[in-house]
């Protein structure tokens, strides 16, 4: 490991809307930021072909040419993007105290205050096919992308309270929803079973699951299999929205942060603070609602902003605490 120690004024982690926005707002208010773009550097973002609702583009933009933007307009500001992964943290629990990190298991880096801004990862069926289509049809979010399929029929995978709720939000957009739950029965709170059982365009299929998605360079049909008779059907979808859970990717905070028992980071009120003083998380690591590229913005603005008052309420330790 390396001997060098940095100290910084303000460290981000991730680079997604949350994690450059934060970044704009910090360096704008000289907190002079150092971020870290993670092993996916620009978020989910980098995934999506069209992003139709992002406020600001009458037109449209792709997801990977708006991550672009968002670090030029950080770094012009004076943001120090740096690729790498932190590997490791030991946070303090002292207000002014120091936060130590390593980066990519070799760096070490003391920062007076840390913005997570890590994301969640969207989980998959791991199906060669599904995996080959992601960004041609196969989304794992469908208010970010239902509308792209407008009078079409599509399927979504899921049984729980968001796969209900997608699947009647595209039952107002699409023709035909077919909605594919794995068991006998849905996980989802009886008042969505109720309202998605109620929509005469919303077709459940009980005790069935994804055989293969069907199509070349975008969804064209989708196979289904079912897991009691083995018996197979294929119909004619163009696209598939996955909606069976994300991962937030908060692991190295474990035992440190405050989190649920799925790993989303818990804030405090309305605002970004965690239950450690100058550790902030805004975006969806902290955020298991709405998951939108907007909100996560949002928050990033805000983590900014806490920072920013954090700092000015103390006074700066010129040694480590």
């Amino acid at each position: 490991m390396s001997d060098t120690i940095e100290r910084i004024k303000t460290l981000i982690i991730g680079s997604g809307p949350a994690g450059y926005t934060a970044a704009i707002y910090a360096s704008r208010a000289d907190l002079k930021p150092v971020l870290y773009t993670g092993m996916e550097p620009g978020g989910q973002l980098t995934t999506t072909t069209e992003v139709d609702n992002f406020p600001g583009y009458p037109e449209g933009i792709d997801g990977p040419t708006m991550m672009v933007q968002l670090q030029q307009q950080a770094e012009r500001f004076g943001t120090e993007v740096r690729i790498g992964m932190i590997t490791a943290t030991e946070l303090s629990d002292k207000v002014g105290g120091i936060h130590r990190v390593t980066v990519d298991n070799d760096k070490v880096i003391e920062a007076e205050t840390i913005i997570i801004s890590t994301g969640a990862t969207a989980k998959y069926l791991g199906l060669p096919s599904e995996q080959k289509l992601r960004g041609g049809g196969v989304s794992a979010c469908a208010v970010c992308d239902g509308f792209f399929y407008k009078k079409q029929d599509v399927a979504i995978v899921g049984a729980g309270d968001t796969a209900a709720e997608e699947a009647s939000y595209l039952s107002n957009i699409c023709n035909k929803v077919t909605m594919l739950v794995r068991k006998d029965y849905m996980r989802a709170s009886k008042a969505m079973q109720h309202r998605v059982e109620s929509i005469p365009n919303i077709e459940i299929k009980y005790n069935t699951e994804v055989d293969e998605v069907l199509g070349d360079q975008v969804v064209e049909g989708l196979r289904m299999v079912n897991n009691q008779t083995q018996e197979k059907e294929d119909i004619a979808i163009t696209g598939l929205f996955i909606a069976i859970g994300h991962k937030p990717n908060t692991d190295i905070f474990a035992g440190q942060l405050d989190m649920d028992e799925t790993g989303y980071l818990i804030t405090e009120g309305k605002t970004t603070k965690t239950n450690l003083p100058g550790v902030f998380a805004c975006g969806d690591a902290q955020d298991k609602d709405y998951r939108q590229a907007v909100t996560a913005a949002g928050t990033g603005c805000m983590a900014a902003l806490d920072a920013e008052r954090y700092l000015a309420a103390i006074e700066t330790p010129e040694e480590v605490a």
